[in-house]
């Protein structure tokens, strides 16, 4: 492989397509208990607790909260062995997978808006995280309250100590690259279930062990509640379409093909069903116990008399926050900057312009503003399903699975994926139509009971418009501009 990528190279003398972190991976170590770890990670936090207890808010009862978990976990179980494949079999990061439909310089488009978004909730994890530190310090010291008093740029100068601190030891994992992330995760994901195991048996034990799983705060019709059930589906498809983007980033690394099928299994249905499970166990335990549902588990956590267990269920929760913040939002901008100026930046430097760009943008006053989390960030979130639309078809109907790699880094007309200038118009043409489909359907307060649909529409038509248009103008088996470069499979 090394001598593959030494010929990369070569194709493109400027430097402008190809560095050593996004050429075909040279190893691959990851099993399926690392991408078992991955979706630990990715799920074991107070996020996804929130979002199901928000499932049951809503009105469903706890049968049907869990029924919503296993559609929605199936529908991405598959999309994501697709999207693991195209990692897998390539062997290349996001954004030079982006190249093959978008072209060598248009791949900068989809890179940089999954980097815009995960940038900034990059920071405002990290904010958050950083609150849950600083109520455990008042709990411990009540006299640092001092600290939490006075303020610097609309943060308290107790707030900017535990940001810092949670901002640097997340530099400290992403800099050392992905083996460090894949060690990191390996136990981060596991040692959540220790508290949310605790605190389930500490409520059921308070409940007198009977926690009615058909408990509805707001009963719905029938009607109602089937489309509360699918609503909730889509909703957590649609959480996870960021990491459905960029899911190659860390299939590069299997094995197999096997493996990353093995690991999404266990990690994504087996392993979310479970956790969600727990999660409304617990949010339905808040009802009987305390009379009304508590869909932070913090907030419950708070309610335990032991500042022993306190405290370390709150280190818990902490490491968790780190490992979600990882594996969703911090290799993709570091993957996707580097792509931007291979020559310049690398994947470790563009891990650290990530973090520096989440400090800068101030993410405890974007958290605060409504305007900024539903319209910017939701209005870019809602391109990510005609984005994967896009690369999807191209890939599997298009090519079906055939892909030039050496022409991926080839910087000059006779590439591939050259195009028009570096760029595919017709990607073009279909991205922003249906962008702003999906867009409107996200943001528009009319269209609010279509909302959730907004992903997989996303993805439906942008899919079927670029098969349409891209139909007959790539030759099967046959790429143009080049020899193709098998790719490294160990099935």
């Amino acid at each position: 492989m090394d001598n593959d990528n030494e010929s990369l190279a070569t194709l493109d003398p400027t430097g402008r397509l190809y560095n050593e972190d996004l050429a075909p991976a040279k190893e691959r170590k990851w099993g399926s208990y690392s991408f078992f770890a991955v979706w630990m990670s990715a799920i074991h936090n107070i996020g996804t607790y929130t979002f199901v207890a928000g499932l049951f808010v809503m009105g469903l009862t706890g049968w049907q909260v869990l029924a919503a978990i296993l559609i929605g976990t199936g529908i991405l179980f598959v999309c994501m062995n697709w999207a693991g494949k195209m990692g897998q079999r390539t062997g290349v990061p996001f954004p030079v997978l982006a190249r093959i439909s978008f072209g060598i310089w248009g791949a900068n488009i989809p890179a940089l808006v999954r980097a815009v978004i995960a940038i900034c909730w990059y920071g405002i994890q990290t904010y958050l995280a950083s609150m849950a530190v600083v109520v455990l310090l008042l709990r411990i010291d009540p006299g640092l309250q001092h600290w939490q008093d006075q303020s610097f740029l609309g943060l308290s100068l107790l707030g900017w100590a535990c940001f810092l601190l949670l901002w640097v030891l997340q530099l400290l994992v992403i800099t050392r690259g992905m083996e460090a992330v894949r060690r990191f995760q390996d136990w981060a994901g596991p040692i959540v279930w220790a508290v949310m195991l605790g605190m389930a048996l500490w409520l059921f034990a308070m409940a007198g062990w009977n926690i009615p799983m058909g408990l509805s705060i707001h009963p719905l019709s029938g009607p109602e509640a089937f489309r509360g059930v699918f609503t909730g589906a889509f909703l957590l498809v649609a959480t996870y379409a960021t990491m459905l983007l960029n899911y190659c980033d860390f299939t590069r690394f299997a094995k197999s093909g096997r493996s990353v099928v093995r690991g999404n299994f266990w990690g994504i249905p087996v392993n979310f069903a479970a956790f969600a499970a727990i999660s409304i166990t617990m949010t339905v335990g808040t009802v009987v116990v305390f009379g009304k549902a508590i869909t932070d588990p913090a907030l419950i956590l708070a309610k335990v008399p032991n500042t022993f267990v306190l405290v370390v269920g709150a280190l818990m929760f902490i490491v968790a926050t780190i490992g979600v913040n990882v594996v969703l939002n911090f290799v993709s901008p570091a993957y996707d900057l580097a792509n931007v100026w291979p020559k310049k930046i690398t994947f470790r430097r563009g891990g650290i312009i990530s973090a520096v760009l989440a400090l800068l943008v101030m993410p405890w006053n974007l958290y605060s503003n409504p305007v900024v989390v539903n319209y910017f960030l939701g209005g870019l979130g809602a391109f990510l399903g005609p984005l994967f639309g896009i690369l999807a078809a191209d890939y599997f109907l298009i090519r079906r699975g055939i892909v030039n790699i050496k022409d991926l880094y080839r910087s000059d007309e006779t590439g591939e994926y050259f195009y028009t200038k570096g760029i595919n118009p017709k990607a073009i043409a279909v991205f922003v139509p249906t962008a702003a489909i999906t867009a409107i359907m996200a943001l528009v307060p009319a269209l609010q009971i279509v909302a959730a649909f907004a992903w997989p529409i996303g993805v439906v038509i942008s899919a079927i418009a670029y098969f349409i248009l891209m139909r007959g103008a790539v030759k099967r088996g046959h790429p143009q501009g080049g020899l193709e470069l098998e790719p490294q499979l160990a099935e």
